[in-house]
């Protein structure tokens, strides 16, 4: 059985990670709307930690816009990126290492801390919790973390809707429509009470959840729904203004968990 580092490092070794957020409508509107709520509770001069940096997207912004940056990436390949992308800039700093141990990071280190693609990849309620667990403490108390989750219902919508549905509810569900969660899937998808959930007697206050590329990525693959340059920064707008409401939560790929640590 190959463990779930091996399988990351497989899967990112045969995609460019790098221009994800670039490439598709859907990429650059999940950048847009995750970058515009890091904005609204970090600051110039913000200690942050990117746990799951990839290759680094969002750190090198943030460090550019001069906030004093961490960035821990698991997968090698990842990681080389990143520190070749960010060559020069001196207020960031990368690290290999696994969301569940952090041990080389103080507690209550971080002013913001960005959870943005562990929970993806983690599958055994041990290994989830754990990688929770370490983002709290080293945050600071009042300090804000957002974890990064995906809507298993957008994983259906977008994946197996023009092909494979029988296989992908197999896959995703069990026979009582319970949702599944093993690290073959690699990309493992939540109900999003199911995630809320996991943070009850967390030293945490929740803030809100937020979607941040709602239905984009089902619809990229069908040109007759291109949006065109001159509508899309009127989309973003529109989207941020609804990017929180509870009904359209199921039909976004991707998610933001927002919450604050409690102080001491």
């Amino acid at each position: 059985m190959s463990t779930r580092h091996e399988i990351l490092s497989d899967f990112y070794s045969q995609i460019d990670e790098d221009a994800r957020l670039q490439k598709s409508r859907h990429g650059q509107l999940e950048y847009l709307v995750t970058m515009n709520y890091i904005r609204r509770f970090a600051a110039k001069h913000s200690k942050v930690l990117e746990i799951g940096a990839g290759t680094g997207r969002y750190s090198i912004a943030l460090a550019k816009e001069g906030m004093d940056v961490t960035a821990v990436e698991l997968v090698e390949s990842n990681l080389a990126i990143l520190r070749k992308n960010s060559k020069g800039i001196e207020n960031i700093k990368s690290y290999q290492g696994d969301a569940t141990n952090l041990e080389f990071l103080g507690d209550s280190s971080f002013d913001v801390t960005l959870v943005f693609g562990p929970l993806y990849h983690l599958y055994e309620s041990e290994d989830v919790h754990k990688a929770i667990d370490e983002a709290i403490r080293v945050t600071k108390p009042g300090g804000v973390i957002l974890f990064a989750f995906i809507s298993v219902f957008a994983i259906m919508y977008a994946d197996y809707f023009s092909s494979n549905w029988v296989y992908g509810q197999r896959e995703n569900f069990t026979e009582d429509y319970k949702v599944k969660h093993f690290k073959e899937q690699v990309f493992t998808g939540y109900d999003i009470v199911e995630f809320e959930k996991l943070f009850e007697d967390k030293p945490i206050e929740w803030i809100t959840t937020a979607g941040t590329d709602g239905c984009l990525e089902l619809l990229d693959a069908n040109p007759d729904f291109a949006i065109s340059d001159e509508d899309f920064p009127v989309f973003v707008e529109w989207y941020l203004a609804f990017s929180e409401k509870r009904e359209l939560l199921g039909n976004t790929n991707h998610l933001l968990y927002i919450c604050r640590k409690q102080l001491l």
